[in-house]
């Protein structure tokens, strides 16, 4: 396993920061965050500003059905890539890192090899995966579920938004729904940076995350019909209050959250009530409930027990209730021989670094149980994401992107499959 970067290259900090800076002006929100939906307007103008990155830096680029973007730097073999990747889509109130760290530090890997004149023994991809947040369209990790054949295609492709907008019309709408076929490339090994989104880095006082893997994912949205009526004229007992059955199943998942324990977290992201008038009873409401954790066996109890609740929710307020699951995927464990990679480089260059498993999902989850996968971690400033306010200080990220390109370096230098 080689710990050092034989060509002692560092990526350019002030490059990165640039690339960044640039990128979060598509979208850009009053206060420094970023709203980049996926296949918006906004989502375009960045994938047109990062494949025009690809292509000065000299990357043979290629777009699929689903719209990932991949750049491949050529090796002196024809063997399969390192591939580094994450996305550029962002929740409505993103910040500037989320995501696209992943893929500008891979830019300015690519960037650091070019200038040095470095040519290493397997090609290195960079990777923009489509609609990874599934804040628009779900479910989320959507283009590189489909690149390595966890969602099939024409599924991908159908997802609407709340407006009835498809996944395949937006696609073809913006330009991206590309010739290649989802998987066209076959990766050696996959790399992921990415800020943290919580405080356990910064509480502890590490530089760097070596990620041992994902945390189990399970979204339900809930639709409950009740009976609108006059907030003052109807009795208590004769109600049938979609508002406060949703209020309920609000409330017990953070009890079931509360009663497992250990790594199980509970959020209610969405409660919508209609009419959503202050004198009328909500006739119905819409809300979802997203349950995690790094137990599958517990995160099955989780559901069952948040199903109960449904179930008794239902009855006893007399409403309906219709459950959708917007996605679920399992706990996956990453490759130890990757997280020690990533350990023992980050440990030789002098960084304070903590295996950690991940509480947010990623697209490195949908390549690890088909190609060795890791991921580095950087701390975020309070533990903030998803904010506008989502901050990691340049020599964090400078210290992430060159824990990457050593890692990245020793991969590539590899002649066999191994981890």
């Amino acid at each position: 396993m080689t710990l050092t970067n034989p060509h002692n290259l560092r990526i350019d900090i002030d490059g990165l920061m640039a690339r960044l800076m640039q990128l979060g002006q598509d979208g850009a929100l009053e206060g420094g965050g970023v709203c980049r939906l996926a296949l918006s307007d906004a989502d375009k103008a960045g994938r047109d500003r990062v494949t025009g990155w690809m292509r000065a830096l000299g990357l043979e680029v290629s777009i699929d059905h689903i719209g990932n973007m991949i750049g491949v730097r050529a090796g002196q073999e024809n063997l399969a890539p390192v591939m580094i990747g994450s996305h550029i889509d962002t929740v409505a109130t993103g910040g500037l890192y989320d995501g696209n760290l992943g893929v500008l530090a891979g830019l300015e890997i690519i960037a650091a090899l070019n200038a040095a004149g470095v040519q290493t023994r397997r090609p290195i991809a960079v990777a923009a995966f489509t609609n990874e947040e599934g804040a628009r369209f779900a479910p989320d990790m959507m283009g590189s579920a489909v690149d390595r054949g966890s969602l099939e295609i024409g599924a991908a492709l159908a997802a609407a938004d709340a407006d009835g907008l498809t996944v395949g019309e937006e696609l073809a709408r913006i330009g991206y729904r590309g010739p290649a076929e989802p998987g066209h490339i076959t990766p050696h090994c996959f790399f992921e940076l990415h800020v943290e989104q919580g405080p356990v880095l910064e509480e502890a006082g590490f530089e760097i995350g070596a990620v041992t893997g994902v945390q189990g994912i399970s979204w339900m949205e809930y639709v409950i019909e009740g009976v609108s009526n006059h907030a003052g004229t109807t009795p208590m007992r004769l109600r049938r209050d979609a508002g406060h059955a949703a209020a309920v199943i609000a409330v017990e998942a953070r009890q079931i959250a509360a009663k497992l324990g250990g790594d199980q977290v509970a959020t209610v992201g969405v409660c919508a009530l209609d009419p959503g008038l202050v004198n009328v009873i909500a006739r119905r409401a819409r809300i979802t409930v997203d349950l995690r954790n790094t137990d599958e066996a517990l995160l099955r109890r989780a559901e069952a027990m948040m199903a109960e609740v449904v179930r008794e929710t239902a009855a006893r307020e007399q409403v309906t209730i219709t459950g959708r699951r917007l996605a679920r995927f399992e706990p996956v464990a990453f490759d130890p021989g990757m997280i020690g990679l990533v350990h023992d480089i980050a440990a030789a260059d002098g960084r304070k670094v903590m295996r950690m498993p991940s509480g947010a999902g990623h697209d490195a989850q949908m390549f690890a149980p088909h190609c060795p996968t890791g991921m580095v971690f950087v701390p975020s400033k309070g533990g903030i994401s998803h904010n506008i306010r989502e901050h990691t200080d340049p020599e964090q990220l400078q210290a992430g992107a060159d824990v990457l390109m050593q890692a990245v370096l020793a991969k590539a230098e590899e002649t066999e499959a191994r981890s």
